[in-house]
């Protein structure tokens, strides 16, 4: 990948990272414009489980993903059933200390969904943080093309069977399934239907290895675990 160096005068930013595809096509966009300079990943985990909230993916992989990325990693610890204050109590924190670090903007992969973007600006409000969505806005079926055409690889590890046929969790996230997704579901899953884990890339220095485990629904979602390969 040809990535524009950032100058000096480009904010300092940390990319809200869920390990999936829309954060990944986000840390690709900003390296590759130069417009921000990247200093981490910020990732919310569960903590009874160990593993990435909502995605379920294992700790041990989010770990690889970040070395594999070559960036420090910060995560924000949080329960099961987490509360919503409790969780903006604790994303509070770490913002705080991002920003009392001159930490400078937030970078997100969100896409169209207006009251998320607001949520999130919200949060960063309190800790004079920008929010910088550099994918807002863009057709989600030209991005979920544009992301395999690229040379991402991922894996959709959470299905939303209210939304998407479970046997999707566990499919490798290309052409052909794109393909195949029924009309009224997001190419990119951005109202829930399905997340994904991002294994190899254009902003990986090497691949992430990984192995297929064990199919479970809990909760409501069915997920697809992934083993460290």
């Amino acid at each position: 990948m040809t990535t524009k160096v950032a100058s000096r005068a480009a904010p300092r930013a940390l990319v809200s990272w869920s390990g999936g595809k829309d954060s990944a096509l986000a840390l690709h966009r900003v390296l590759h414009d130069g417009s921000v300079r990247v200093e981490g990943l910020l990732t919310t985990v569960t903590d009874e489980y160990d593993r990435i909230s909502m995605h379920g993916v294992r700790r041990a992989l989010l770990d690889a993903q970040a070395a594999a990325l070559g960036l420090p990693l910060t995560t924000v610890r949080i329960p099961p059933a987490c509360t919503n204050d409790d969780y903006e109590a604790r994303t509070g924190d770490s913002l705080a200390t991002y920003a009392a670090d001159r930490g400078e903007a937030v970078v997100f992969g969100d896409l169209f969904l207006a009251d998320v973007r607001a949520y999130r600006e919200r949060l960063l409000q309190p800790h004079a943080l920008a929010g910088l969505f550099p994918l807002w806005g863009e057709d989600t079926t030209a991005l979920a093309r544009r992301f395999v055409a690229l040379g991402f690889r991922a894996t959709l590890v959470c299905v939303d069977p209210a939304q998407l046929d479970p046997r999707f969790a566990g499919r490798a996230y290309d052409d052909a399934l794109l393909d195949e997704l029924p009309p009224g579901v997001d190419p990119c899953g951005e109202r829930g239907e399905f997340h994904t884990f991002v294994h190899d890339g254009p902003v990986f220095r090497h691949p992430v290895p990984v192995r297929p485990g064990e199919v479970v629904e809990r909760g409501g979602f069915v997920f697809a675990d992934l083993l460290p390969g």
